[in-house]
């Protein structure tokens, strides 16, 4: 279908139609191995726009691919066709009803921002996945999604009360519970709707079709399936001679992957809050046998979750910044563990449950530690399980743990001998599969470590998943426990419910939708589960040079290949962490880290010139990265797009030159250094109204934005002015003074010397720029000749044992960062890198060893709030700052969590970000600091943060040591 017919159809909609090839790259893939480019990607904003697609679409013969945040495993969501959007316009609540207990919602709202809104009605959806923080109501009922919690609160069908959809034909419909009157009234009607309840009454009154239901699909005591649809639940009503009362064609939909209808609305029943008290038992052991030998005993407890990790999630937690502190738990180097929750609604409760656990554990005496967690412990634990998936993405190279067999069910009593028959299946391929599971519900997700870009390999891959469906259908279980079939296991569904059954499901996919139009190629006639991989088999892989080093991931191509589709990086402003901030304001997918790696994927895979780098999708996808670096410590995968976009702007510009306001930018230190040696001038200017905004207009610097004052001072005679007032009895430390302490930030300088001599400190001055202006536009070439240049010169500094303190964040841990990509003495980048520490990490150091007392400093009361440069968050630790402003008696400390200013260096500057830029920052930062009163003391350790800060809240911040210097009381 060419482009200008899909263009007829964009004026008829109030919603988007993107066709272009960037939009339909980022659309190209999910979570899963498959890739698929689609004819283009629709926003629809109303009900009556979805009409129009399902008219268009039938007029047309092609298909419609429903999405929502795109985190599907097995690839549900890639398609040749239209792919339709509703995350962005469909995200309302539109409905509580608390006598109910009912919750009406749009398919595009994400389960814990329910949740959150659920919460003050003492309220909650139980279905748990391990993407809850961005996945959606929509995703959850196409794939009937489970988690960690359905021991307890069941599994998304469960919970749907009724659907509002629109039909094949255009017509709108509300699938909801029917008493038998009304389902027989529905029988005599003569609408599109009535033809499918006469259809599904006629084909589950013929007892041979039921009885070969209840033959051949998997155990009903196992909670999790979703093998093909769901014919068997609806076995259950009293219509079909059921103990269900009525008849709800719903619980057909959960699990049918939008192959059926499309639904714009979803009623869900709710459960009361859990109790409010909680303890993690998390059991160790020396083999996964041990482990799985336990499961069954200690599901006699009422658990809220039972949890399995193996030692190849664990390992992988250990590479990972964000996860690393989680393990706190872990003893020893355990082969497995299982989480084990149980709550309580008062202390002794809690004490009894796991008492009682423990003394189960201890009865079987296979695990060899079991230390229980508390309060925000267990959430941390619970973290770690989740991030289990996307972890999975830090393997090195092209073998990866493939999802194919990951979502295996069978019942509890047989989950060891199940374990045991399919570990000697992957034994006989030279399989050492990853082992992770919801233990409790007898899931598995078992995956095997393949390298589907080689022929080999993907013929392996379908042996051993078609090996395992073999297995699991021995067993009576469910090859799609909570997953769904997608393109992966839907050619497996004849052999795992017969060819009858599927016969019968063929029927149903027919009766909804006669023209296919729904999501094709899924459930029924499905794609092969080895053809539209991602990667091109036994291709050439093609060679790609860097300036940075990228064999950390054996080049930047198989960097960006790392991000594995799992969308933490789709999770909004209302969720915990700061990625990624343009698209919390845009919520535009090619604003997320998943959107840039893709991108960078597909052109550098596929280039159409010397320079795979010159494409203009890629300079719209790095367009609006602030490369404030917190995918680099938050993805799981750590795919770290500021050093991506660094590269990508180094390549796309050496072949397309280098802009005016790039240069301004990037030689910003220059100018502020000739600035300086006439500031009063230099700052009239700036301040002009008339010459300011000339200014602004000839570099693209946004009109609103105020342009920061130069100044010239003299660190080193004001070092020896406060150095002759007072004793220097601690070791001599190294005080660096980077580009923006030295031109812009002088009184941040001037009290931290002030502060470290009165403490003590000798202190030696480092002047050095850093490179951050040339790093983040883009060059390189300079940025290398600093670092290299810094390093030879703070090599001595170590010599003498001297750390390097930095005061600006972005600055001082370029040293820890990009400087290793820059050089090939990777020894000595790792010894400088070790000795570079922002001023806040030195001095909670100090604190932690007693070196420095509260008792130096005042006792006068005061709050502070502390907003952390991204990089700290990213590549230091937050806490370090709350300690050191603690340090003072009195002092009442709160972080704010805030995620990105939305300054980010030049970006808040140019004139095409300002708006972005200011949006990011009234989303969480500045609404938290105009909440406080004026005698709150706002600490920014940024400069640009301290910049944004007073552009959006006209609040002056203090650096950490300003606010340290002040609180001195020591003469």
């Amino acid at each position: 279908m060419n482009n200008n017919l899909l263009s007829d159809l964009a004026p008829k909609l109030e919603g988007e139609l993107q066709i272009d090839n960037l939009s339909k790259a980022l659309y190209a893939t999910d979570a899963s191995v498959y890739r698929k480019i689609p004819l283009g990607v629709v926003f629809p904003k109303t009900i009556e726009d979805i009409r129009e697609i399902i008219t268009f679409v039938n007029e047309h013969q092609i298909g419609i691919v429903p999405r929502t945040a795109g985190t599907s495993l097995a690839g549900q969501c890639v398609g040749d066709g239209l792919v339709v959007d509703v995350s962005r316009h469909f995200t309302k609540i539109l409905h509580l009803d608390e006598h109910k207990k009912q919750v009406t919602v749009q398919p595009g709202v994400i389960r814990d921002e329910l949740n959150r809104y659920l919460k003050p009605f003492g309220l909650f959806f139980g279905p748990n996945t391990s993407t809850s923080n961005r996945c959606m109501i929509g995703g959850m009922v196409g794939n009937n999604s489970s988690g960690t919690t359905s021991i307890q609160y069941g599994v998304t069908r469960d919970k749907v009360v009724s659907l509002k959809t629109i039909l094949s034909d255009g017509s709108e419909v509300d699938f909801r519970q029917l008493s038998q009157q009304e389902f027989q009234s529905k029988l005599t009607s003569e609408s599109f709707e009535s033809s499918l309840y006469k259809n599904i009454h006629k084909e589950l009154s013929d007892k041979s079709i039921a009885d070969e239901i209840t033959d051949n699909f998997p155990k009903p005591e196992i909670h999790r399936r979703n093998t093909g649809y769901a014919v068997d639940e609806l076995l259950h009503s009293e219509i079909f001679h059921g103990r269900e009362a009525g008849f709800n064609m719903a619980k057909l939909l959960c699990g049918s992957e939008g192959t059926l209808a499309f639904t714009t609305e979803i009623t869900l029943q709710l459960d009361d809050l859990p109790p409010p008290l909680s303890a993690m038992v998390v059991t160790h052991y020396k083999t996964l046998e041990d482990c799985l030998s336990d499961v069954v005993p200690v599901m006699e407890h009422p658990l809220q979750l039972c949890e399995m990790m193996d030692k190849v999630i664990l390992d992988c937690t250990k590479n990972n910044r964000a996860q690393l502190a989680n393990r706190f738990f872990v003893e020893g180097d355990p082969e497995a563990l299982l989480l084990l929750q149980v709550s309580a609604h008062n202390e002794k409760g809690l004490q009894k449950a796991v008492n009682e656990l423990q003394k189960t554990i201890a009865g079987s005496g296979l695990s060899y530690a079991s230390p229980v967690l508390m309060g925000v412990d267990i959430n941390r634990a619970i973290e770690l399980r989740k991030a289990g998936l996307g972890l999975l993405g830090n393997i090195v190279g092209d073998m990866k743990a493939v999802a194919c067999i990951e979502d295996t069910a069978v019942a509890l009593p047989d989950l060891k001998d199940f374990i045991g028959e399919f570990t000697q299946i992957m034994k006989g391929y030279g399989q050492k599969a990853v082992y992770y599971a919801h233990a409790g519900a007898g899931e598995l997700h078992l995956r095997p470590i393949l390298n589907l870009k080689k022929k080999a390999d993907v013929a392996l891959f379908r042996a051993i998943t078609t090996d395992v469906a073999k297995l699991t259908k021995k067993y009576k279980g469910s090859f799609s426990g909570e997953h769904g079939d997608g393109i992966v296991r839907a050619e497996f569904i004849p052999l795992m419910i017969g060819e009858s059954n599927y016969g019968l499901l063929r029927r149903i996919k027919s009766y909804f939708d006669p023209r296919g139009i729904f999501n094709p190629g899924k459930i029924v006639d499905p794609y092969p589960m080895d053809g539209s991989l991602r990667y091109e088999v036994d291709r050439e892989e093609p060679e790609i040079k860097t300036l940075f080093d990228f064999s950390d991931s054996e080049g930047i191509l198989k960097a960006a290949e790392k991000c594995n589709g799992s969308g933490d990086c789709r999770k909004t402003h209302h969720m915990p962490g700061g990625m990624c901030p343009s698209y919390h304001a845009t919520k535009n997918e090619k604003d997320t880290t998943r959107g840039r790696a893709n991108a960078l994927r597909e052109f550098l895979t596929h280039p159409k010139k010397a320079n795979g780098f010159d494409r203009t999708e890629l300079k719209e996808a790095f367009d609006l990265c602030l490369s404030c670096k917190a995918c680099a410590s938050e993805c799981p995968s750590n795919v770290d797009v500021a050093t991506l976009k660094a590269e990508f702007l180094y390549q796309y510009q050496e072949t397309n030159g280098y802009s005016l306001r790039s240069k301004l930018f990037a030689h910003n230190t220059k100018l502020n250094k000739l600035g300086s040696k006439v500031p009063g001038l230099t700052n009239a200017v700036y301040s002009s109204g008339f010459l300011g905004r000339l200014l602004k207009k000839v570099s693209g610097v946004a009109e609103q934005r105020t342009l920061p004052k130069v100044y010239n001072f003299n660190f080193d005679k004001h070092l020896q002015n406060i150095e002759s007032q007072y004793n220097v009895n601690k070791n001599k430390i190294v005080l660096y003074i980077d580009e923006f302490t030295r031109y812009l930030d002088i009184e941040v300088g001037r009290d931290a010397l002030e502060l470290l001599v009165r403490l003590g400190y000798g202190v030696q001055l480092f002047y050095a720029e850093s490179g951050r202006t040339y790093l983040s536009k883009g060059f390189l070439k300079e940025a290398k000749r600093l670092a290299q240049r810094n390093m030879r010169a703070m090599e001595s500094f170590m010599e003498k044992g001297q750390p390097v303190i930095g005061l600006e964040p972005s600055a001082i841990l370029s040293f820890r960062d990009e400087y290793k990509r820059m050089t090939d003495d990777k020894d000595l980048a790792d010894r400088i890198s070790g000795n570079s520490f922002l001023i806040e990490e030195f001095l909670a150091k100090e604190i932690e060893k007693g070196v420095l007392e509260a008792s130096m400093f005042t006792e006068e009361p005061k709050h502070i709030k502390i907003h952390n440069h991204c990089h700290q968050k990213a590549l230091s630790d937050q806490k370090v700052t709350f300690d050191v402003l603690n340090l003072p008696k009195n002092y009442k400390v709160t972080i704010i969590p805030s995620g990105c200013c939305g300054m980010a260096g030049s970006f808040g500057y140019e004139k095409e970000h300002y708006g972005t830029s200011m949006k990011i920052g009234g989303l969480k930062l500045f609404p938290a600091i105009s909440k406080t009163p004026e005698s709150t003391i706002i600490s920014a350790n940024g400069t640009s943060c301290r910049h944004q800060i007073f552009d959006g809240t006209q609040r002056t911040a203090k650096h950490p040591v300003s606010i340290l210097k002040e609180a001195l009381r020591l003469h």
